[in-house]
């Protein structure tokens, strides 16, 4: 299959529902992130649920892709789920980005984002960027700042899992565009903003 983009020695390639066996053998492999947001291991419908699952009504957005990241041997390094034109027009929002725990630490995760970014980009015509880090997921937090994100508002109380967490609302703009221009398109991300 054709590769959506490259970012060094990985390809990036949009999975299906025949993919769904691959994505929950990663994510069972691979469980740290859902221990750190929900306390608990992806349950056995999570690589469906990437499928299925739609953000809540009134959010709406034109497409949902779920990419896979692979090695040269073919095998699954990381994913996204990601939308375009999410509450707005030109708004990309990553819903979720997990690369193996084995290449934390070691630049690959950055190398992946640098490629996804640049093709939500030019795919999807984003001018922002848009995601929720879980407040206190330090690993996680440390990353999305390294890749340019500010905090927008927090979001209080999201059930997760087993745990109940706050979630920071961070977006980052592209190519000139301001946050001031993306506050006027979601009002929902306001700093003031008590949007559930």
């Amino acid at each position: 299959m054709t590769a959506l983009f490259v970012a060094g020695p990985y390809s990036a390639r949009m999975l299906a529902e025949n993919d769904v066996p691959a994505l929950q053998t990663f994510f069972e492999t691979n469980p740290e992130y859902f221990f750190a947001v929900a306390g608990e291991p992806p349950d056995a419908q999570e690589a469906q649920n990437e499928f299925t699952d739609l953000p809540p009504a009134g959010m709406t957005f034109t497409e949902r892709h779920v990419i896979g990241f692979h090695d040269a041997s073919g095998a699954m390094v990381g994913m996204a789920h990601v939308l375009s034109d999410f509450l707005a027009e030109g708004v990309g929002h990553i819903g979720l980005f997990i690369v193996a725990s084995a290449l934390h630490g070691r630049g690959v995760g950055l190398q992946l984002y640098r490629g996804l970014e640049g093709w939500m980009q030019q795919h999807g015509g984003a001018r922002w960027l848009r995601l929720g880090a879980v407040v206190g997921n330090v690993k996680a937090e440390r990353f999305w700042s390294r890749c340019g994100y500010q905090e927008l508002r927090q979001r209080r109380g999201v059930v997760m899992g087993l745990r109940t967490n706050d979630l920071r609302v961070l977006v980052k703009p592209l190519d000139g565009h301001t946050i001031e221009h993306y506050l006027a398109r979601v009002e929902r991300d306001r700093p003031e903003s008590t949007s559930p």
